[in-house]
C-alpha cells in the first residue's frame, strides 16, 4: 500500500499542506488530494450534473485548476477540504451554465439541426421568393459577406461559429456583417 494510500484509508491526510505542497510543484501531493477527496468529489459533481462523462470532466478539470491555484489557498481563511469543493463545485456551475440549452440533446439531433441551419442559410436568396430588391442587393455583396448575413440571419449561427465556418478571424466577420448591413440598408432605401 503506497503512503498516500495508506493516509487516505486513516484519514490522517492534511489536505492544507497537500495544497501547500501542490503550490511548490509535487505532483504526489496532487495524487494525494484525487486519492482522498477523488471519491466525494466524484459525487458532488455526478449530484450537480447528473451525468457521469460530465461529472469526470469537472473532476479532472477541477483537479487542473487545484494544481494550478493552490498557492491561492489561504489556510486561516477556511478549510482546506472547503476551498477544494468550492473549486469543483465553480467547474461544475460553469459546465452548466455552458451547456444548459443543448444539455439534453443527443449529439445526432445536433448535428441534424447544424445540417438543416447551413441548408438554409444556403438556400438564402432562393428562398426570399418575390422579394426581387432584397434579392438583387443580396446579390450585390461580396460573396463572403452575403454568406455571413445570411448563415447570421437565415441560418440564426453566431458570429463566432460564422468565423469558424468561414475559417477567418472573428473580427472579420463581425465587420462583413455589420458593413453588409450598412450596404443593404443603403441599397433598400
Amino acid at each position: 500500500m503506497t503512503t498516500s494510500a495508506a493516509a487516505a484509508t486513516d484519514g490522517t491526510v492534511d489536505l492544507a499542506d497537500a495544497l501547500a505542497r501542490c503550490a511548490r510543484g509535487e505532483q504526489q501531493a496532487l495524487r494525494l488530494i484525487l486519492d482522498t477527496e477523488g471519491g466525494r468529489m466524484l459525487g458532488l459533481a455526478l449530484r450537480m450534473l447528473q451525468r457521469r462523462d460530465l461529472a469526470e470532466e469537472a473532476v479532472q478539470d477541477g483537479m487542473v485548476q487545484i494544481w494550478r491555484k493552490a498557492h491561492q489557498f489561504r489556510a486561516g481563511e477556511g478549510s482546506a477540504r472547503g476551498w477544494i469543493f468550492a473549486v469543483l463545485r465553480n467547474r461544475c456551475l460553469n459546465i452548466l451554465r455552458d451547456g444548459r440549452r443543448l444539455e439534453s440533446l443527443p449529439p445526432e439531433a445536433l448535428t441534424a439541426m447544424q445540417d438543416a441551419r447551413l441548408d438554409a442559410a444556403g438556400a438564402g436568396l432562393d428562398a426570399l421568393g418575390d422579394r426581387v430588391a432584397l434579392k438583387d442587393c443580396l446579390t450585390g455583396l461580396e460573396p463572403a459577406t452575403r454568406r455571413a448575413i445570411l448563415l447570421a440571419y437565415v441560418g440564426g449561427f453566431t458570429h463566432g461559429e460564422i468565423a469558424a465556418i468561414q475559417s477567418v478571424p472573428l473580427g472579420t466577420c463581425k465587420s462583413w456583417i455589420r458593413r453588409g448591413l450598412d450596404l443593404l440598408r443603403r441599397c433598400l432605401s
